[in-house]
């Protein structure tokens, strides 16, 4: 592997690594101190809890939560910088304070924190940005992500105990709505044109005529008659002409 690719794939990997990490350092901080970390999750219907829309996806209950959110937010992420990179940047932003917001309007009262909020954003933006762009490569992303996370259907309704299933919930409806928002931004390896055009050499052809609800029944039956005369005309030209011909080749001089 030569250095040119070593430093693509880490330009590649830095954002998302950093934002893992952020999650990390944070759960490091709350595990080794007693300060109280939950009382910056969103609590729903309260002006104190919307400052959980910034802050909550950055905290997490144990390592098993921050892993099971970890590894799905940096496969993502990478997937979105490097597929989706014209629009990132906003696709993670709107999903983030989105997802946040409709669990402080909606959910329960009680402290939501967790990433899995976003993370169930991203997966519905891929999923749905295969559906609206409906190009070869968005559709193959779709799929991908379909198969690696569709356990997560399961998510998005009520549950388990101790697990904000509201989260998962507005953060697939963020996905849409954020996919359906940037879907006429098309990125530079997208096609878009049909790759098979130039292949159609031959017109196409119909079995009856394109214009056959076009034209009456009257104008139909014109066209026929003037095309039968033309044709009897041109048979008669033609027996009259072979007619010229044999006169003048039997004609002694």
């Amino acid at each position: 592997m030569d250095k040119k690719t070593i430093i693509d794939i880490y330009n590649l990997i830095k954002v998302p690594l950093i934002l893992v990490g952020v999650l990390w350092l944070v759960h490091i901080a709350k595990i080794s101190t007693d300060y109280n970390f939950g009382r910056y999750g969103v609590f729903p219907r309260e002006w104190s809890g919307l400052k959980g829309i910034l802050f909550a996806p950055l905290i997490h209950g144990d390592f098993k939560h921050l892993i099971s959110n970890s590894v799905p937010l940096l496969v993502l992420t990478t997937i979105i910088i490097y597929f989706y990179r014209k629009v990132a940047l906003p696709v993670y932003v709107l999903i983030y304070i989105l997802t946040g917001f409709a669990v402080w309007l909606f959910a329960r009262r009680s402290y939501h924190i967790g990433a899995s909020g976003v993370v169930y954003g991203l997966v519905s933006f891929v999923f749905w940005s295969g559906v609206f762009r409906r190009n070869l490569r968005s559709i193959v992303l779709a799929l991908v992500v379909t198969i690696l996370y569709s356990g997560y259907f399961a998510g998005i309704v009520p549950g388990e105990d101790g697990v904000s299933w509201e989260s998962h919930l507005f953060g697939a409806i963020a996905g849409l709505i954020v996919s359906f928002m940037v879907k006429g931004i098309v990125e530079d390896e997208d096609v878009k044109e049909d790759p098979w055009a130039d292949e159609k050499l031959e017109p196409e052809r119909y079995f009856f005529p394109r214009d056959i609800f076009e034209k009456t029944k009257a104008q139909r039956y014109a066209e026929i008659q003037q095309k039968q005369l033309e044709e009897r005309a041109r048979v008669a030209a033609e027996k009259a002409r072979q007619a010229g011909g044999w006169e003048s080749n039997n004609t002694l001089q």
